[in-house]
């Protein structure tokens, strides 16, 4: 996933962590509609919008650009692109801002001199590469910095980040889906990552209903069903096919739900969590994961 994708998804589904950033922490997130807004006819394209409800004159209109290269012509570019869709589209409210998100200073450029009064007025620019390891006290914060964070930090700061989301977030899916950009991130920040390393590095109990999580269960289920489908084609017979096909059903519904526990504890002892932990995550009996544990010892 590109990092303009991480960023849109990020402030699409968390709007607050914009917010934040820009220090407007009084205003309300959820009065605005976030989108990516093509200007017609002349292949402009605005990174994102942050409109307030029609009629509200009180808050300002927000444009955001994510740069993360060096572009001379950048202010030119993105400040024409804001006149051109006041002219396609009127805005609610007479304020607004341009709001420049920069990875690094290096890809910072100067803005021309006929430019002046819109930069002053307008223009507010913000470099993640400035924020210090007090960003990650904050979950919205912490996931930028994380998006610029070098590789020798990156997967101590995803798993704190991850443990965090996880005693802070109580809604279920906000929860999942803030697990799945931190684990985009960590996957487009190292590419090279197999599954099982991306497994190791932010421990699956943590990312228990993300994407790798649904895919891992799938796959388990796929081996399952085939096997036991295997098992019960010879006790079909065709004056009680409907009947073995229900049977066939739940045991294949069972055998899933025992194999895959059963996996994933295994895999889970191998890392070091404890039994106890593991018992608790999997819904399991607590002897049945000693078991396991003294098994591999």
């Amino acid at each position: 996933m590109k990092r303009d994708t991480i960023f849109y998804e990020l402030f699409q589904e968390f709007p607050n962590i914009f917010f934040e950033l820009i220090g407007e922490t009084n205003a309300n997130p959820n009065i605005y509609n976030f989108k990516s807004q093509e200007i017609k006819r002349r292949g402009f394209r605005l990174d994102g919008i942050f409109v307030p409800p029609k009629g509200n004159r009180n808050q300002p209109t927000y444009f955001l650009e994510v740069q993360c290269y060096k572009d001379l012509k950048f202010y030119v570019r993105f400040l024409t692109s804001i006149i051109l869709f006041f002219n396609q589209y009127p805005p609610y409210s007479p304020d607004w801002y341009a709001i420049v998100i920069f990875d690094t200073h290096k890809h910072d450029v100067s803005c021309p001199g006929y430019l002046n009064a819109l930069e002053q007025a307008h223009v507010k620019r913000f470099y993640l590469s400035d924020m210090g390891d007090d960003a990650y006290e904050s979950l919205g914060l912490g996931i930028l910095k994380l998006i610029v964070e070098g590789k020798r930090k990156a997967k101590k700061s995803a798993k704190q980040l991850v443990d965090k989301a996880k005693q802070e977030l109580s809604d279920k899916a906000a929860k999942e889906t803030f697990l799945e950009l931190i684990e985009s991130i960590v996957i487009n920040k190292y590419p090279k990552l197999s599954r099982e390393e991306v497994q190791e590095m932010l421990s699956l109990n943590l990312i228990r209903g993300t994407r790798y999580y649904q895919e891992l269960e799938e796959e388990i289920t796929a081996k399952v069903e085939k096997k036991v489908k295997a098992e019960v084609k010879e006790q079909v017979k065709a004056e009680v096919k409907e009947q073995v096909k229900a049977e066939v059903k739940e045991q294949v519904k069972a055998e899933v739900k025992e194999e895959f526990k059963l996996d994933m504890a295994t895999r889970l002892l191998q890392r070091g969590i404890s039994p106890q932990e593991v018992a608790a995550v999997l819904e399991l009996d607590v002897e049945a994961v000693n078991n396991i544990a003294s098994s591999q010892s």
